[in-house]
């Protein structure tokens, strides 16, 4: 090991953090500069990797969960060849640029996922982690190892306070997973002062009691870090929490130490100080040490020879192993299979099924043909019809597992989805009841943020829920995931068109897709179009069906309806039911003949996004819309008539059976049916 290269190398990264900032006035520099002998170790001589190659499949995976640092990784990038130069970095956090405020997943070469908000990185790396545990599991041979990479993290006191990473830190040293190994930058500091004013626990105690190896040592002496990663990899049975103790802002002469250095600029003067501190140029901004430029220079031919090497354990693997070799290429391409080869359920005209029972059946017969199709529930695996039965738990003692069981830590589960997603090999559920998805709702953001086609399964999701109340009856919760770009909440009005949702979901390939399903039977509706699946598949929504009106009406005449009751999920079913009582009131009384179209709305964002001309169609400007879901009628204002016309619920529920609940609430057949005739 070199050490004076690697000096160098860290004192490059150290100024060139300072002269990214000072260059855009804004940014963090304490964790850089604090950490860049472990980066610089870390980058230079533990972990497998090849720059050319940022891809590899079975390249050493890299999380910088302390997403605020980003000029280290970006730093790093730059020096170990990855395809980042200079000029991106002295744009750090312009628009447009390579090197953004926190590292963004698909935007930058060599940054594994997107990061900043505090212990998402140190969850999701989780999910990494199980996703190489298994793969090994699945295609390694007694011959050829094609997959054997570790997962490294670095992780803050910020990381460490988040419940999140508490989650997720239990459960895998639940599994065993020994091969993730995380850094933590103990520097003592938080942005209002030292951590001691809110911190004050045993951290490395707290991560024995999750069953993790604990080691310890100083973030500034590279020979002591290199030391510390073989022990934590002679530890095959446990991850590893490697302690390192470190100063905050280290190399700058007034502020190394001191909290302000966590998220300002040095300054001018400072920088300057700093720059001759290290021994570096004086004036001469974002300089690099040729020293350091010659040390990863020195590294480029190692990495290809390893790089190589694998490459030919891989397509000799890939001669010997032909048949899976062609279902590794197919789990990493991520296509479903052909749905005709999926035995998917078949449910009848007028027969009563909850949708998340539908949606279950639907589950078991696409992971019974889809093996690369694995996830679980956050202990509610009964309740969301998420467990595969057969198909084995994935544990310790069993890495071929097809369910996942994340016990009571919904936050994790979704960030953990989000590391087996980023890793590549898997398609990925995770359910539980829609409620709680405020628990998930970071993780599920950062899903579409990165355009992780995660699954999210949300059962229970209305006041029809019933008895357990308020706490457990969702009412926002709908209008609040349709509010996340690149986030499609699916919501099927019956078994059929859960069969649908399933089919969309898995299609879909840019972003995640969360289908809420009910607890209540719906009755399985007719459909007048016999092509309404095509229809909802390419335009997220369909006519139902058409009712009243007579020949010599004027919506008789012209084809177009009186009223549009727009309805989604549960609701469609109301909506038919209250159409029907509606136009029987007019019967009895002699009223004018409405007609009434019902359309069923799977995908509103799909809607959304057709042209005016399909949505003109649906909803012609002449009639009145009516739209109907039993949440937050907030966001369909836009859709309905006027505020009134958007029949929903704006309140919190009460405890009681679904039907009782719904009465107390308001949100019934007979009062959609007197507002159709208001």
């Amino acid at each position: 090991m070199d050490t004076k290269a690697l000096a160098a190398v860290a004192a490059t990264i150290r100024m060139l953090t300072v002269d990214a900032i000072e260059e855009t006035g804004s940014g963090h520099p304490g964790m850089p500069m604090g950490c860049a002998d472990l980066g610089a170790v870390l980058f230079g001589e533990i972990r497998k990797h090849y720059p050319a190659v940022p891809k590899w499949l079975d390249r050493d995976r890299f999380v910088l969960s302390a997403g605020h640092g980003s000029m280290l990784q970006y730093s790093l990038l730059h020096l170990s060849g990855y395809p980042l130069p200079l000029e991106e970095l002295k744009r750090f956090r312009r628009a447009g640029s390579l090197t953004p405020g926190h590292p963004e997943y698909g935007h930058t070469p060599g940054v594994e996922m997107t990061t900043g908000p505090l212990g998402a990185g140190f969850a999701t790396a989780v999910g990494m982690a199980i996703a190489e545990q298994r793969l090994a599991a699945r295609f390694n041979t007694s011959e050829f190892t094609v997959f054997d990479h570790y997962t490294y993290v670095i992780s803050g006191d910020g990381c460490l306070m988040e419940g999140i990473s508490g989650e997720a830190a239990s459960l895998s040293g639940h599994l065993g997973l020994g091969k993730l190994i995380v850094f933590y930058d103990s520097n003592a500091i938080s942005i209002e002062g030292p951590t001691d004013i809110t911190f004050s626990e045993d951290v490395p105690a707290r991560f024995r009691a999750y069953g993790w190896q604990t080691l310890s040592g100083s973030a500034h002496d590279v020979k002591e870090i290199a030391n510390l990663v073989d022990q934590a990899k002679a530890d095959s049975d446990r991850p590893t929490l490697i302690t390192l103790t470190s100063t905050i802002g280290k190399g700058s002469p007034g502020m190394q130490g001191k909290h302000k250095v966590h998220g300002s600029p040095l300054g001018s003067e400072e920088a300057e100080a700093t720059r001759k501190a290290l021994g570096l140029p004086e004036g001469k901004r974002f300089y690099v040490d040729p020293a350091a430029q010659d040390y990863f220079s020195g590294k480029q031919q190692a990495w290809k020879d390893s790089y190589e090497q694998w490459k030919e354990t891989y397509q000799a693997w890939r001669q010997a192993e032909p048949e899976a070799a062609a279902e590794l290429d197919a789990w990493l391409a991520g296509e479903p299979p052909a749905f005709s080869q999926i035995n998917l359920p078949e449910f009848k005209e007028g027969e009563s099924v909850a949708t998340r029972n539908a949606g279950g059946a639907v589950l078991q017969a696409v992971t019974a043909r889809m093996e690369n199709l694995i996830g679980g529930s956050a202990d509610l695996g009964p309740t969301t019809k998420t467990e595969l039965p057969g198909l084995g738990e994935y544990s310790k003692k069993n890495q071929l597992g097809r369910t996942l069981r994340f016990g009571v830590r919904e936050h994790a589960m979704a960030s953990i989805a989000n590391g087996l997603s980023l890793h590549g090999g898997f398609r990925v559920f995770a359910g539980t009841i829609l409620i709680f998805s405020d628990y998930m709702k970071p993780a599920m953001r950062l899903s579409a943020l990165m355009g992780l086609p995660v699954i999210y399964i949300l059962t229970h999701d209305s006041v029809y829920l019933g008895g357990d109340g308020p706490t457990h009856q969702p009412i926002e919760h709908l209008s609040s995931l349709r509010l996340i770009p690149n986030m499609r909440v699916l919501r099927p009005a019956d078994a059929l068109e859960t069969v649908e949702a399933w089919k969309m979901a898995l299609e879909h390939r840019e972003g995640p897709v969360a289908i809420a399903l009910s607890r209540q039977g719906l009755e399985v509706f007719p459909r007048d179009d016999s092509a309404w699946k095509e229809t909802v598949h390419r335009q997220g929504a369909y006519t139902v069906t058409e009712m009243g009106g007579t020949e010599k009406s004027e919506a008789g005449k012209t084809g177009i309806p009186d009223i549009v009751l727009a309805a989604t999920g549960s609701e469609v079913n109301l909506a038919l039911q209250a159409a029907k009582t509606a136009l029987a009131r007019l019967r009895e009384t002699g009223g004018r003949a409405l007609r009434i179209r019902v359309i069923s709305i799977l995908d509103r964002e799909l809607l959304r996004k057709q042209d005016k001309n399909f949505r003109r169609q649906l909803f012609p400007p002449e009639s009145r819309v009516i739209t109907v879901e039993a949440g937050s009628s907030v966001c369909w204002e836009g859709l309905a008539s006027s505020p009134d016309d958007a029949f929903g619920i704006d309140r919190f529920g009460l405890s009681g059976n679904g039907d009782e609940v719904a009465e107390a609430l308001g949100f019934t057949e007979a009062k959609l049916a007197e507002l159709i005739l208001s």
